[in-house]
């Protein structure tokens, strides 16, 4: 269908940030703010001066020595009694924003690391220094801190512990002051090479080596001695477990498992699967389980076979978990109303809590979609046969039924357990062929009675959807294309159809009437809930937008309709698409939780996700939720399990989640690398995406691919990082290059097997003035460190934002 994962533009967002389903009501976040000026919510502490300011805790927590807790903040400051209840709220408040970080020993500044920390040592540097990075590092804070454990000098033997590659050590660490680098000594040794590196097998003379997957090991290979291979041949996908190493040269490993052939581009999904340790061979009991089950009977069920739903899904889907249908109100009561049927497949009929294939779904998380595969989140005789509703074939669903006015406000609505036989099934393109006038026989033969009569209820459905006003960022979504072989052909950005927008709003709706249902029943369900930007988001989006001569709306409770307002006020201007951008980026990630928070960004009081339990486990927990609160049998959610205990299932698939967009965001990035290798040289069109005090990161414009421009290739000039305005600004000539501008840039290198791109910069930066100064730069014009040999110089992580919806 539309709502897959990782297949179509939801409200114009990107999933990695913000979900896809609205409701329509205002969420409950947007319905309890204050009416107070954004400005006064924003700066002050909600009424509370006897408590200390956020910039107070965190310089506390930022001299502390070690991590400190809850209890040493309230010693600190004096706060006693009910005062602590306001003490907890604000330090949630400023984890949320990213102030500060909380790991096992307590508090810290965010970014900073703890006196003791977990690392791995993974290699050494030019001075024959271990470098160790953390264990558990959130890729959300950025790059990992560097530990560098100073090798002895002048023939002394080393003071304590001794540690080598590949080991996992407890470190004591201190700040040395240099680019957030630390200095440690080896307190215990965990683990004695056990780290894991994966990477491709290149054959040589003698043995061979490894080029590993992973970005920021690019340069470092691996040699591996003769013997010592396994069954890996050129070209493979293989596991390696480190060596010691001596001081200087290589480090060596031993090839542990052969993982696959990366003989052509289309296994390239791979790296990413085994990287991201992503399941995706079922385990030998769960296949049983489904070849094993048997078509479900009319037992318990409404016969709804005669009802004209059909499916309506891109031309290539192999699994059809949703179908619709819509008619005229027939109630005196409803003029002008309709009566809109959103049916899903029962997957709660087959997969059963407790079972093997109920254990596996859970591990999986959901479907991950790759261009040139799928893993699913059940076996394909469950999602794509028992499951998928076929035309013209029995299969049982979960169904409801929701009334609708003329204005398209929802009126009611009720679940069903039924047994439907799909009309027929249509890709998009069809559908919208048929409704605008050149339709094929298939689809015109349905256009009295099913299409004209959705298209009516849409109508009704988009004008309630309007009235609530959802975020509205219009950003363009990419699809890559490839070849029979894997090789990518192209990639274009698709259209976007009222036929897609229309089974949008359907899903939407049956959501909503979901997460309703289970809250008038007092039956505990997981919501998809996405909470209002944090005020320190809000801040730095407010200095973005008064770089460009936007004001942030100082008064109106925190709701959609102000981004919109900011959004309409730059849509026909040059900083369109970067404060879409920017927008973004101020949005919190939208999560699984048992709690409900409402759903922000698509202005939303109450929301559970129920249209896609073939590639989500959400959606599996909230049809037995369903089942159990509607008595329609007894495979619903045993009443033993409670919301801790949901709370505990939405952190692992909301951890399941934020993998797969990671890989496939990364197999995106490496298809694209492999695609452009023979174009080193070539120049492209950009935009500036990402902007560090490393340098740009540079999205082209005709493929969507991300690369980066180091800084030290920018000129002469010393260039700044302003992160408030996202720019970097030339000390002497006060020459800026911004989020959002446009350029030109140059290939100089590319790094398939990372998805790494390396460019130069060709266009110059903004005056003083703020505007473009004119012309390119001539070649050669910028000063460009050549690479080390061996090592691509400046490839950093190019991480594409992940494209598709996750509804």
């Amino acid at each position: 269908m539309l709502l897959r994962i990782g297949r179509s533009t939801m409200l114009g967002m990107t999933s990695a940030v913000l979900d896809r389903d609205p409701r329509t009501e205002p969420s409950p976040r947007a319905a309890r703010a204050s009416p107070k000026p954004l400005a006064r919510r924003i700066d002050t502490q909600a009424g509370e001066p006897s408590l200390p300011s956020r910039e107070q805790i965190v310089a506390f927590i930022a001299q502390a020595t070690d991590t400190v807790g809850k209890r040493e903040i309230a010693q600190a400051f004096g706060i006693k009694g009910a005062d602590k209840i306001g003490l907890k709220r604000i330090l949630k408040e400023i984890e949320e924003d990213g102030d500060i970080a909380r790991g096992r020993g307590g508090l810290s500044k965010a970014g900073r690391l703890p006196p003791v920390v977990l690392a791995d040592i993974r290699s050494r540097d030019r001075n024959g220094d271990f470098l160790a990075f953390p264990a558990e590092w959130d890729a959300g804070k950025g790059k990992p801190p560097t530990i560098v454990l100073h090798a002895p000098r002048g023939g002394r033997k080393p003071r304590g512990l001794t540690a080598g590659i590949g080991d996992r050590a407890l470190l004591k660490v201190e700040p040395d002051g240099a680019d957030g680098r630390y200095t440690g000594r080896v307190v215990k040794v965990i683990g004695k090479n056990k780290a894991e590196i994966i990477g491709v097998f290149r054959e040589g003379a003698q043995g061979g080596r490894i080029v590993p997957v992973e970005k920021r090991a690019q340069g470092r290979e691996i040699l591996i001695p003769p013997g010592e291979e396994g069954e890996a041949r050129e070209g493979d996908l293989v596991s390696v477990t480190l060596e010691r190493e001596t001081r200087f040269g290589l480090p060596r490993g031993r090839v542990r498992e052969r993982l696959g052939s990366l003989g052509s581009e289309k296994a390239v999904s791979l790296i990413a699967l085994h990287l991201h340790h992503i399941p995706h061979v079922f385990a030998e009991a769960t296949l049983a389980e489904a070849d094993a089950a048997k078509p479900a009977t009319m037992k318990g069920r409404e016969d709804w076979r005669d009802r004209p739903l059909l499916t309506i899904d891109p031309p290539d889907a192999k699994d059809h978990d949703d179908a619709v249908m819509a008619e005229a109100d027939d109630d005196a009561g409803n003029p002008g109303g309709f009566v809109v049927t959103v049916a899903i497949a029962d997957v709660a009929a087959y997969v059963r809590p407790g079972t093997s294939l109920d254990r596996e779904a859970l591990e999986r998380g959901n479907s991950v979609y790759f261009p040139d595969r799928v893993v699913p989140m059940l076996p394909e005789r469950i999602s794509n046969d028992l499951c998928s509703l076929r035309e013209g074939e029995d299969r049982p669903a979960l169904a409801v039924r929701m009334v609708v006015a003329a204005d398209g406000t929802k009126r009611k609505h009720s679940f069903h357990r039924v047994m439907m036989r799909s009309r027929a099934k249509l890709s998009y393109a069809q559908a919208q062929a048929a409704i605008d006038g050149h339709g094929d026989d298939a689809a015109n033969a349905l256009l009295d009675g099913a299409l004209r009569p959705l298209w009516a209820a849409y109508a009704a459905l988009k004008e309630a959807r309007d009235r609530r006003g959802p975020l509205a960022l219009d950003l363009p979504e990419r699809k890559v294309l490839l070849t029979a072989d894997g090789a990518v052909d192209r990639v274009i950005v698709p259209e976007r159809l009222d036929a897609h927008r229309l089974i949008e709003e359907f899903m939407i709706q049956a959501n909503v009437a979901a997460a309703e249902t289970l809250e008038s029943a007092r039956q505990v369900l997981i919501y998809r809930v996405h909470d209002e930007p944090a005020i320190e988001k809000m801040r730095a989006l407010g200095e973005v937008l008064a770089s460009v001569g936007v004001k942030l709306p100082k008064e109106g409770a925190l709701r959609p309709a102000l981004f919109n307002r900011i959004l309409g006020a730059v849509a026909e201007t040059e900083h369109a698409l970067f404060i879409n951008e920017v927008v973004l980026r101020s949005q919190a990630q939208a999560v699984y939780a048992s709690e409900n928070l409402g759903h922000f960004g698509l202005n939303l009081r109450r929301y559970a996700h129920f249209t896609s339990p073939i590639r989500r486990y959400a959606d599996l927990v909230v049809h037995r939720a369903l089942i159990t609160a509607g008595r329609m049998g007894s495979d619903g959610l045993s009443p033993d399990v409670t919301a801790a205990d949901l709370a505990q299932v939405g952190e692992q698939i909301s951890a399941a989640e934020r993998r797969a967009m990671a890989a496939e965001r990364e197999t995106i990035d490496r298809l694209i690398a492999h695609h452009l290798a023979d174009r080193v040289g070539a120049s492209f069109h950009g935009q500036i995406a990402g902007v560090t005090r490393a340098g740009l990161f540079i999205k082209l414009a005709d493929t969507g691919a991300d690369g980066f421009v180091p800084i030290s290739t920018l000129g002469a000039d010393y260039f700044r990082h302003e992160e408030g305005r996202h720019a970097l600004v030339g000390e002497r000539t006060g020459e800026t290059f911004r989020l959002g501008d446009k350029v030109e840039v140059r290939l100089v290198e590319a790094a398939p097997v990372a998805g790494a791109l390396r460019f130069e910069l060709l266009s110059d930066g903004r005056t003083r003035a703020g505007t473009k100064s004119a012309g390119t730069k001539a070649p050669g014009g910028r000063a460009f460190k050549a690479a080390p040999s061996g090592r691509p110089a400046g490839i950093r992580n190019t991480g594409t934002r992940h494209r598709g919806s996750r509804r």
